[in-house]
């Protein structure tokens, strides 16, 4: 208990009216420094404000009171004549209630900073690498004196204010009693709010240095309304992991040397209604039954517009409340770990939109993104571009990395847009774009932010993958960062993707044209490490579905979708394959809309999926199929040049040398009575068959097994002779 001592006449400090009245209205960058508690003499001065009261007193230790005089503009403030800094809670009564009446708060004010000077200069100095706990809100426990308070605390980074208030709806969107302090030149606010917790809605008030007041979300909150709803929700986990065995195996697993199959999907879509909990009941069976072994979330960061598909992200730390809570997000994935699914989700650092309460302009001028038009701007997509040179600006996006892979446990980012990030003109004409220092076109402030982010996620997270999605000929984009690389374990491969689609949609009369378009890719299939992608981007904005793509009638174009994917497999490169590919889907994909499910009522569709499950299975099976897929000694062309026949062959080999053949027939017709050189004599067993009557193919086949032996062919020293179903690929494996 405080030692309260006998009252004397004491004089309290005098206030200039103007310093009352801007911290009175909440326009003051250090409230602080005149409310709450300070020492005064041989005591102390309690000032607080409550421009409504009619009277106000201090409540020492919960028994001894001191009544408070009001000042101006609510200000209310009275003397302690103690040794110690006394612990007190504020009480105060209002016209219209009874005498006995009196509202008793904790006092926001009376606490000290809850933000350190350690992480207000990791912050300054861009390596704050768990920066969503020092910023954002958080519900807290603090002991000040005698007692324990439990509210929340409040930290923003918004360097350019004069001021900034606390908005929610525990103080009815009116922020003058909740103005926070800034921290000296971090450009950090913080405000400790007693009395709130989980749940409580909120956004932040800044003025600006034009004297405006702008009302924005928290770029660190970890929770928002669910969209149109905009205010930013302080938000508590509570989850138990329990996949720390999965965590265990990915740290001792080789990406490169292990298989990969993932099932991209858009979660409002692959079926409506859903959230993350009901999705975990009913995509992890699915997803078990085809057997995958990651799945690709599109982007879950909380996102205003649908239509973008969470693209244009305004949450960067929130995953959408569309779907459910944090914790629900971190049921799924747990539930997909224990099943042994990996986990990837889209990552945005590319850009971000406009949206007046969003991270634009977020302090009155640009802050996240860069102040020349030429480099801060999107001509494309109309958003703004991060300034990846500011400390502060990339150590926001590599923390929110970080964020995604150590808080959600999430096994891989694949990162949105490269290209966009790593030339100063992509997408702009003329000279409508900013060289850097040495005149190139290199963006060397994001190369350098890709390498930061890259090393560091690698450095404290071992066995994810960090996947860049990178339309161009930029070399060693998965290249290690100590040799000047960009640092990503992957790279989507958007050549292969965009040859072969030319290739697959013309009639197969004319293949034998454009056959340089499927075996080009093995000219540079081990320039980086390369992940073969069919993604949502292929079947949206008029390009059809995959199915749709197909020249021919249904059973044609069906037939081909399986020998497509087929070849998909078996080519050196992890895959990717867009949700509803699997089973032929026949319209564009849109995120208004589910999925076809009910097309697989149809034989030959369900045929299709069948045939998805079984090669992903066979894929598992045999190393030889993932083992060196970026490798040379992984693959060894048997006859790639036989245009003429729209005819592809090669071998897969694993560490050990154990082949798979694959051939491979994009003419419509069967080619019977087929010479394949073979490595190995001896029976080789016909382990698929895309055009096997059970996946709807014609039935033309190999009765199981073929027999190598004699005479040599293709550079081969045995050879089989063999036939090779129409629209179809076979694969042989050895039989000892």
């Amino acid at each position: 208990m405080a030692i309260i001592r006998k009252k004397t006449a004491i004089t309290l400090p005098e206030l200039a009216e103007d310093f009352v009245a801007r911290v009175a209205n909440g326009a003051h960058h250090d409230p602080h420094s005149l409310l709450g508690i300070h020492p005064h003499e041989k005591g102390w001065v309690i000032r607080t404000l409550k421009p409504l009261a009619k009277s106000v007193a201090a409540v020492i230790d919960d028994t001894a009171r001191v009544e408070l005089s009001h000042l101006s503009h609510g200000l209310w403030q009275g003397y302690v004549d103690s040794k110690k800094s006394p612990d007190y809670r504020i009480s105060a009564k209002y016209e219209g209630d009874g005498d006995d009446i009196e509202w008793r708060v904790d006092d926001p004010y009376r606490h000290q900073p809850t933000i350190g000077e350690l992480d207000l200069h990791l912050i300054q100095e861009g390596r704050h690498e768990e920066l969503w706990i020092a910023l954002g809100s958080h519900v807290i426990s603090v002991q000040t004196g005698s007692s324990t308070s439990t509210g929340t605390k409040f930290a923003v980074w918004a360097p350019n204010a004069q001021a900034v208030r606390v908005v929610g709806d525990f103080n009815h969107w009116n922020g003058t009693a909740h103005s926070m302090r800034v921290m000296g030149a971090s450009g950090v606010w913080e405000l400790f709010i007693p009395g709130i917790g989980a749940g409580t809605k909120y956004k932040y008030e800044i003025l600006t240095k034009a004297g405006n007041w702008i009302t924005k979300i928290d770029p660190l909150a970890r929770a928002t309304e669910v969209p149109p709803a905009t205010a930013s929700i302080v938000a508590e986990s509570n989850y138990q992991w329990k996949d720390s065995a999965w965590l265990q195996k990915r740290a001792e697993r080789d990406a490169l040397k292990s298989p990969m199959s993932i099932y991209e999907l858009h979660a409002g879509s692959w079926r409506q209604g859903l959230d993350y909990r009901s999705l975990a009941d009913e995509l992890i069976p699915y997803i078990k039954e085809l057997g995958f072994t990651h799945v690709e979330f599109m982007p879950l960061a909380e996102h205003p517009y649908a239509p973008s598909w969470g693209y244009q992200v305004t949450g960067y730390y929130a995953p959408t409340s569309r779907f459910g809570s944090m914790d629900d997000l971190k049921y799924l994935i747990d539930r997909l770990h224990a099943e042994n699914i990996g986990v990837i989700i889209d990552w945005v650092p590319a850009h971000f939109p406009k949206d007046e309460w969003a991270l634009g302009r977020f302090d009155g001028q640009p802050l996240y993104e860069h102040e020349d038009a030429r480099r801060g701007e999107h001509p494309d997509w109309g958003t703004y571009i991060f300034d990846f040179g500011r400390n502060e600006v990339k150590n926001f996006l590599v923390a929110n990395a970080l964020y995604w892979l150590e808080e959600f446990h999430v096994d891989a980012l694949r990162v949105d847009a490269v290209a966009s990030m790593l030339y100063l003109d992509y997408s702009r004409e003329g000279d409508n774009w900013l060289p850097n220092q040495f005149g190139g076109r290199e963006n060397l402030d994001a190369i350098a932010f890709m390498q930061e982010v890259n090393a560091t996620a690698y450095r404290r997270n071992p066995g994810i993958m960090m996947i860049a999605e990178e339309s161009t000929s930029w070399g060693g984009v998965s290249a290690p960062t100590d040799g000047g690389g960009l640092g990503f374990g992957f790279k989507w491969n958007m050549g292969w993707m965009n040859d072969t689609l030319e290739y697959i949609q013309k009639d197969p009369a004319y293949r034998k044209y454009h056959h340089g378009e499927l075996t080009f890719s093995m000219l540079y299939a081990y320039d980086e490490k390369f992940i073969l992608p069919i993604s949502h981007d292929e079947v949206v904005h008029g390009k059809g579905s995959l199915l749709s793509k197909m020249p021919g009638d249904r059973w044609q174009q069906l037939a081909n979708v399986r020998a497509y994917l087929a070849f998909m497999w078996s080519h050196p490169g992890k895959q990717l394959l867009f949700m509803g590919s699997e089973f032929g889907q026949q319209s564009e994909w849109s995120q208004e809309r589910g999925l076809e499910w009910w097309i697989l009522d149809q034989p030959s569709h369900r045929g299709l999926q069948s045939m998805v499950a079984i090669m992903n299975r066979l894929y598992l099976e045999n190393p030889s199929m993932w083992q060196l897929d970026h490798d040379h000694r992984g693959f060894v062309w048997i006859d790639g040049g036989n245009a003429d026949a729209n005819l592809l062959s090669f071998l897969r080999y694993d560490e050990q040398g154990n082949p798979i053949a694959v051939v491979i027939n994009f003419a419509g017709h069967p080619h019977h009575d087929f010479k394949l050189g073979l490595p190995k004599a001896g029976t080789w067993n016909e382990i698929l068959n895309t055009d096997a009557a059970e996946f709807g193919g014609s039935g033309v086949g190999n009765f199981g097994s073929i027999k190598a032996e004699g005479e040599g062919t293709h550079g081969q020293p045995h050879s089989a002779t063999i036939s090779v179903p129409p629209l179809g690929a076979v694969w042989f494996k050895p039989a000892d």
